[in-house]
């Protein structure tokens, strides 16, 4: 081994200041001069981080996957988390709406500089009342060891911060709890505008979970007869009845969109799922959608509509359609989504016509629509309320 002579080691004493200032250097970084590896980094082991991982389980969040203290790259996952959710059950979605980046950089430099998890949590999470009251109850929940029901809560706050991601930047949202059978639009920070009742799916045609838009309002729309209801109902009743489709103003279009004499049809020629003809009902008042349908973007052929059959909102029991969703007061939703009195408040009352043409009302902006399964949800209150399972699917983790 050879050892530097004392001419030898002098000669790399200059080294030692230039080091250890490089050093402090490095040390002394601001957290804003930090990228997001080395601000993880910082983090990880700090008090702050501990107590954040606290506060978040007191808000429903699993943090066994982000506990891992020694893994940085836990850190801004778990913020994300906080802030913005994890994919809910959907059946469809129509776009992932990246996490707000600047949102989450901003609570990691509130930790790497020691300030309160409290603030952080406050940071990053939706400031909807709804969500606010729900972390109440889930507390109150745990604190009484009722796991199963604190469960549905911890679903619900995560449908939350789920909508928080995904309505980023819109004025207003609609959200649909299929297991309540209820509708609620809320304002940009969450606030409750409008509740309604709806009329979902049975169980055997049930309304799929849904994150997506909606596109336009049409007053006074065709019902266009979807197949799985024209082989199973109307096409029985058409081959059986000649007088059935007048009775019930429905025609038969062919493929160029052209309405056919049912007279001029050969009924024992065809089967219903061999029937080279749709069905599409004329519009009025007795039409199936009523005056009134929304249109929202997916390939499932789900809407928001008006009903004929509105007397169906006064009962408890209302999954008792064929999977859109019929609505309350579909006056007010259009007008709300529009953002401006698109319709006037006496629209539902007008003379029954088959007069009248379709009309599309394109909505200038894009007002996100979301179709939960959600077992427990609060009222304007702030009370906690839970909801049948009509479809059997199932406790929330399962």
């Amino acid at each position: 081994m050879r050892i530097l002579s004392g001419r030898g080691r002098s000669k790399y004493l200059f080294l030692i200041p230039i080091l250890t200032l490089a050093l402090l250097q490095s040390c002394n970084k601001k957290a804003e001069e930090l990228n997001n590896q080395e601000l993880a980094e910082g983090i990880v082991g700090k008090d702050s981080y501990k107590e954040l991982l606290k506060l978040s389980s007191e808000a429903g969040i699993d943090i066994s996957k982000f506990n891992q203290t020694g893994d940085p790259a836990h850190v801004f996952a778990l913020l994300e988390e906080i802030g913005f959710g994890h994919k809910p059950r959907l059946r469809y979605i129509q776009k992932v709406v990246k996490a707000d980046t600047s949102v989450i950089r901003h609570a990691a430099e509130m930790l790497y500089n020691d300030e309160a998890a409290s603030g952080v949590l406050e940071k990053l999470e939706p400031a909807f009342p709804v969500y606010t009251n729900l972390k109440k109850h889930y507390a109150r929940l745990t604190k009484a060891s009722q796991k199963d029901s604190a469960a549905y809560v911890a679903d619900a706050l995560n449908a939350y911060r789920w909508i928080h991601r995904q309505a980023k930047g819109a004025p207003r949202f609609v959200m649909v709890n299929i297991r309540g059978a209820y509708l609620t639009a809320m304002d940009s920070v969450g606030k409750n505008v409008l509740t309604m009742r709806t009329v979902v799916g049975k169980s055997d045609t049930q309304t799929p979970t849904i994150d997506t838009y909606a596109t336009s309002i049409v007053t006074h729309p065709y019902w266009n007869v979807p197949k799985s209801i024209a082989i199973k109902e109307i096409f029985p009743k058409a081959a059986g009845d000649p007088e059935y489709l007048a009775k019930n103003r429905i025609e038969l279009i062919n493929q160029k969109g052209e309405a056919v004499d049912p007279e001029d049809v050969d009924w024992e020629e065809y089967t219903a799922d061999r029937f080279p003809y749709r069905f599409r009902q004329e519009t009025g008042g007795d039409n199936s959608l009523g005056l009134l349908k929304v249109e929202i973007k997916n390939p499932l052929a789900i809407y928001l509509h008006d009903t004929n059959a509105r007397y169906l909102f006064n009962l408890d029991q209302r999954w008792r359609s064929h999977g859109c969703v019929r609505v309350q007061r579909p006056t007010d939703l259009a007008n709300y989504m529009a953002g401006t009195e698109l319709l006037s408040s006496d629209f539902l009352t007008e003379p029954d016509t088959v007069s009248v043409p379709p009309k599309w009302h394109k909505l200038q902006v894009r007002i996100p629509v979301f179709l939960f399964y959600l077992g427990a949800d609060c009222n304007e209150k702030g009370e906690l309320l839970y909801f049948p399972d009509v479809y059997s699917k199932g406790s929330p983790d399962a």
